[in-house]
C-alpha cells in the first residue's frame, strides 16, 4: 500500500549508568563472549507504573488465557463491525465473502441471553481477565440469523471469486475487475443508531452489572473506520473523514457513557500508519493523493489522530463529561515478512528483532515503505499531552509475526518489555499462538512463569543496556517483595555481561528462570544464586529469556493501636511503651486508618470519620492540618486502605459496609466514584484489606465473629467467593492485617480487648499463633504498618504527641449481627 511517510516526535535516548565492580554469579551456562553492560536503578525518582492490561490478546484461547492469567481480552475485528447480540450474527465482511454467519448457539430461542459475547465474557471472568467488548459505529448490522451475503451472484451477477460452500455468494468484484457499487446493504443488514449499542450494554449491565461492580469494564470505537469502504463496501462504500468519524465518535461514545458512566472508552481503533495522519476521503482520490489531502487540509492540515483528540477535548470542555478514555490505534509493522508472517529467513529473523525499535527509538529508521523513525509509543503519549490530557493510549491490534518459533518469542517479549518501560496502558496481541507455541511462553515469562502464578513486576525501574540489539533488560518491583529483570538475548550465541544494581537491597539468593532455543517445552529454572551489593555478572544463553528474581530486604511491619484519639505505634512486634505516639482526631466519630499515602516507603496515620464518610489522611507524624481529605462511602462505614492496583505507587483509600458486605476501592486520594466494588461476607463481619499471596496489590478481605473466621480474597472486584479461609481466634477478637516478618505478604492479626494481647500469624492456614504479646487496654482499635523509615525524615521522637485537641471517646466497632455464608 502507498503512502507518504511523515515525520515522528523524538524521544530523548535513555543514559546509562557508570558500571561498578561485581562480585561473579555463574549462573552454569557455558563459556560465553562477552556482552553489553546492564544497568539496573530502582531509584524513587526511577520508577513508574506497568499496567497489568499490556499483557492482553485479541480472542486467546481459554485456556491459553488460564495459563498465562490473562488480563484482559478484546472481542475484536473485522466481523464484529457488524455484529447483532440479538441474533447472535456476525457479518464477515471481506474476510469472508460479505457472509452473514450466524454463531453457533444451542439454545437461539433464548438470546440475547447466551450469545457468543456473552459466552466470551463468562469465559473472561472464569479467569480473572476484563474484556475489550467492540460496539459497532458503523450503523448497520445483521438482520436476521439467515446465512445471507452481500453480493449475490444471482442478483447482481458473475464475480471473481465465489464461497466455494455457498457458490452465489460472491467478492463483489466483476469478472474485469470493476466494483460492484450498486448493490443494496438491506440484502444482509439492518440500519442501527446509538441506542442499539445503548440496548446492548443495558442487556450487559443486567447481566454481570455495570463496569464498577464487576461487569464489562472496556468498550473498543468499532474497528479499523477508515478500512470501512475496503472491508464494509457492501453498506460503507463512501469513504471515512474526518468529520464523520467525530461525529459517529461524538454520538456513540455519550451513548455507551450515559449508559454506564463507568466505563472506560477506547477509540478510533485505527489500522495503521496512514490512518493515523490521513482520513480515507484521502486517500480515495488516488494517484499521489498525499500532496493534496483535501479532507486533511479542510481541517487545518492537522493529522487525523490530533485532531480527533482535539474534537475529544472540545466534546468534554462545551458538555462537562469525558467520553474517550484511551487512544487506541492498531500497529503492525511495516517491514516485509515481519508482521502476520512465518519466520522466514535468517535476514527476516534479525529484521524482526531489530524492528521492535520502531515502538520507541527516535534513531531507528523503520525498514519499510514509511522509511523513518516510527516512534509509536512517545508520539502517542506526545499527541495525548499535547490535545488530550489525561487520556491513556492502548494498541488494540499488534503482531510480529513467527509465533510458533523462537524468533517470534524473543520479539514478543521484547514488546512486552518496551509496553512497559514506555507506559502503554493497555494492549491486545492479534492472532494469539497456541498454548504450547513459543510465543505462549513469552507471556508466560512475564505472567506465570513458575506455573504457580508469579509475575513480572507492576512498577517499572530504569534497567539499560549498552547494546540493545544484543541484550534488552527490563527491570520491575513487584510489590515490597522482588526486583524483577527480564533479559532478552536476542543473539545466536551465549553472552556474559555485569549487571550493576543500584538502591536496591537484596535478600537471599535470587531465583533464574530461562526459556530458550535449547528447550521449546519448558521455562527451566536454574540454581538460586547470591548476589552482592553492586549487582552480579550473568551468562544469557543464546536465543533465550532470561527472568531473574531478586528477593528484596523488606522492613516488617509492627502493630498500634488507636486509643481516644492517639495512634501509639510499636517499631517492634513486642511488649513495651509505644515507640510512636501521634495525636491526631478530626471530624466527630473518628477511626483509625494508617496508609503511605505519597509512596514515600512507610506508613503514616489517618482517621476516617464515621459519622461524614470523609477520610482525614497526613504524610508525616508531625501535626498540623490534613494532607488528604476525600469523602467515600456512608456514615458506619469501616475505612480500608492499600494498593489496589498493581501499578499504584501508593495506597488509597476504601470502605467495607457492615451492614451488607459492599466494599468500595479507590486508587486516587480525591473524592470521586469508587474504582473497584465488590461484594464480600455477610452482615456483621468486619473488614480488612492485605496482599495474601504477594501479588503486588491488596485486596480486600473480612473477619466473621461468628464463625473466628477470616474469609480472604485475591481479587478487587465484582461479587467474589473467598480464596482463602482461615479459623483463627474468638469472635470477640478484632482484625489486622499486615506483613510481620518482611516475607513479601501480609499476614493476619488479632487483638483481644479481654486480655489486651496482640495474636499475630504469618501464614494463612488454620492453626495457633506465630506470635503473641501484650499490648493493648479494652477499647483500643489495633493498626498495623511500616513505622520505620523507608526513605523519607525519621519519626518524631518517641512519645511526642503532635496535637493537643482533646480527644473524643473512642469509637467501638460495630457490633457482631447474625451472618449467612457468602
Amino acid at each position: 500500500m502507498s503512502a507518504l511517510a511523515r515525520s515522528g516526535v523524538r524521544l530523548a535516548l535513555l543514559s546509562f549508568c557508570a558500571l561498578l565492580m561485581l562480585t561473579q554469579l555463574q549462573l552454569g551456562w557455558a563459556a560465553a563472549s562477552g556482552g553489553p553492560a546492564l544497568a539496573v536503578d530502582a531509584g524513587a525518582s526511577k520508577r513508574h507504573p506497568i499496567s497489568p492490561y499490556i499483557y492482553g490478546m485479541n480472542f486467546a484461547d481459554p485456556a491459553l488465557a488460564a495459563a498465562i492469567k490473562l488480563p484482559v481480552r478484546r472481542w475484536g475485528g473485522n466481523s464484529v463491525t457488524r455484529y447483532n447480540f440479538q441474533n447472535d450474527t456476525s457479518n464477515h465482511a471481506s474476510d469472508w465473502y460479505f457472509e452473514n454467519i450466524p454463531e453457533d448457539n444451542a439454545n437461539p430461542g433464548a438470546l440475547p441471553n447466551g450469545s457468543a459475547a456473552d459466552q466470551y465474557i463468562d469465559q473472561n471472568r472464569a479467569f480473572g481477565g476484563q474484556t475489550i467488548m467492540t460496539m459497532p459505529l458503523i450503523g448497520w448490522t445483521p438482520k436476521t440469523r439467515a446465512l445471507t451475503c452481500g453480493y449475490s451472484v444471482a442478483k447482481y451477477g458473475a464475480q471473481q471469486n465465489t464461497d466455494p460452500w455457498h457458490p452465489d455468494c460472491g467478492n463483489g468484484v466483476r469478472p474485469d475487475s470493476s466494483l460492484i457499487t450498486t448493490n443494496d446493504p438491506t440484502d444482509t443488514s439492518i440500519a442501527i443508531t446509538p441506542a442499539f449499542d445503548q440496548s446492548w450494554i443495558s442487556h450487559l449491565i443486567g447481566r454481570y452489572g455495570k463496569a464498577a461492580a464487576g461487569g464489562v469494564l472496556f468498550y473498543d470505537l468499532d474497528n479499523e473506520p477508515m478500512l470501512w469502504n475496503s472491508t464494509h463496501r457492501d453498506v460503507h462504500p463512501q469513504p471515512t473523514s474526518y468529520d464523520e468519524m467525530n461525529s459517529r465518535t461524538a454520538a456513540y461514545a455519550s451513548a455507551i457513557k450515559a449508559t454506564d458512566p463507568t466505563a472506560q472508552v477506547l477509540g478510533p481503533a485505527e489500522w495503521g500508519w496512514t490512518g493515523y495522519f490521513y482520513s480515507a476521503l484521502d486517500e480515495a482520490a488516488g494517484g499521489a493523493w498525499w500532496n493534496n489531502p483535501v479532507d486533511r487540509l479542510a481541517h487545518g492540515n492537522i493529522p487525523f489522530v490530533e485532531w480527533y483528540l482535539q474534537q475529544m477535548k472540545a466534546y468534554e470542555m462545551a458538555h462537562g463529561k469525558r467520553i474517550l478514555d484511551y487512544l487506541d490505534l492498531h500497529y503492525y509493522p511495516e517491514a516485509n515478512g515481519v508482521s502476520l508472517s512465518p519466520v522466514g529467513d535468517a535476514n527476516t529473523q534479525a529484521l524482526r528483532l531489530r524492528s521492535t525499535r520502531s515502538l520507541w527509538d527516535p534513531t531507528y529508521t523503520d525498514e519499510s515503505w514509511i522509511g523513518q523513525a516510527v516512534q509509536l509509543i512517545p508520539m502517542m503519549h506526545n499527541w495525548v499531552n499535547a490535545d488530550y490530557p489525561n487520556t491513556k493510549i492502548a494498541i488494540s491490534e499488534y503482531n510480529w509475526g513467527a509465533l510458533d518459533h523462537i524468533n517470534g518469542a524473543l520479539a514478543q517479549a521484547d514488546v512486552l518489555g518496551i509496553f512497559g518501560r514506555e507506559g502503554v496502558d493497555l494492549a491486545t496481541l492479534w492472532g494469539p499462538p497456541a498454548i504450547t507455541d513459543p510465543g505462549a511462553y513469552a507471556f508466560r515469562m512475564y505472567r506465570n512463569y513458575d506455573g504457580a502464578g508469579s509475575q513480572f513486576g507492576s512498577t517499572g525501574v530504569s534497567a539499560a543496556s549498552t547494546d540493545q540489539s544484543q541484550l534488552a533488560i527490563y527491570g520491575a518491583l513487584r510489590g515490597k517483595n522482588a526486583l524483577t529483570l527480564m533479559i532478552i538475548n536476542k543473539t545466536g550465541g551465549s553472552l556474559t555481561s555485569n549487571v550493576t544494581l543500584s538502591n536496591f537491597t537484596a535478600s537471599g539468593g535470587a531465583q533464574v528462570y530461562t526459556y530458550s532455543a535449547a528447550n521449546l517445552n519448558a521455562i527451566v529454572r536454574g540454581t538460586d544464586v547470591a548476589v552482592s551489593a553492586g549487582g552480579f555478572t550473568g551468562t544469557f544463553p543464546a536465543s533465550s529469556i532470561t527472568l531473574v528474581v531478586i528477593p528484596q530486604a523488606i522492613p516488617p511491619d509492627t502493630i498500634g493501636v488507636y486509643r481516644n484519639g492517639s495512634f501509639l505505634l510499636r517499631r517492634s512486634n513486642t511488649s513495651g511503651a509505644a515507640d510512636v505516639t501521634v495525636s491526631f482526631h478530626p471530624g466527630s466519630k473518628p477511626y483509625p486508618v494508617v496508609g503511605d499515602w505519597i509512596g514515600q516507603g512507610f506508613d503514616t496515620p489517618g482517621v476516617y470519620d464515621q459519622a461524614t464518610g470523609n477520610f482525614y489522611l497526613r504524610d508525616s507524624y508531625t501535626s498540623g492540618n490534613p494532607n488528604h481529605i476525600l469523602t467515600l462511602g456512608n456514615a458506619n462505614d469501616l475505612p480500608l486502605s492499600g494498593r489496589w492496583n498493581a501499578t499504584a505507587t501508593h495506597d488509597g483509600a476504601g470502605v467495607f459496609r457492615p451492614t451488607n458486605g459492599l466494599i468500595y476501592l479507590r486508587n486516587t486520594l480525591t473524592t470521586g466514584f469508587a474504582d473497584y466494588v465488590m461484594v464480600l461476607g455477610s452482615p456483621g463481619d468486619l473488614g480488612l484489606a492485605g496482599d495474601w499471596i504477594g501479588q503486588g496489590y491488596d485486596t480486600p478481605g473480612v473477619f466473621r465473629p461468628s464463625k473466628a473466621t477470616f474469609y480472604l480474597s485475591n481479587k478487587r472486584q465484582g461479587t467474589v467467593y473467598a480464596d482463602l479461609a482461615v479459623v483463627f481466634g474468638l469472635n470477640t477478637d478484632r482484625p489486622f492485617a499486615g506483613d510481620w516478618i518482611g516475607q513479601g505478604h501480609d499476614g493476619i492479626g488479632l487483638l483481644r480487648a479481654s486480655t489486651g494481647q496482640m495474636f499475630l500469624k504469618n501464614v494463612l492456614q488454620n492453626g495457633s499463633p506465630n506470635i503473641n504479646f501484650a499490648y493493648s487496654t479494652n477499647g483500643d482499635i489495633p493498626v498495623a504498618g511500616n513505622w520505620n523509615i523507608g526513605s523519607g525524615s525519621p519519626p518524631p521522637p518517641d512519645g511526642l504527641i503532635v496535637s493537643n485537641q482533646t480527644p473524643p471517646q473512642a469509637p467501638t466497632l460495630p457490633p457482631p449481627a447474625s451472618s449467612f455464608d457468602g
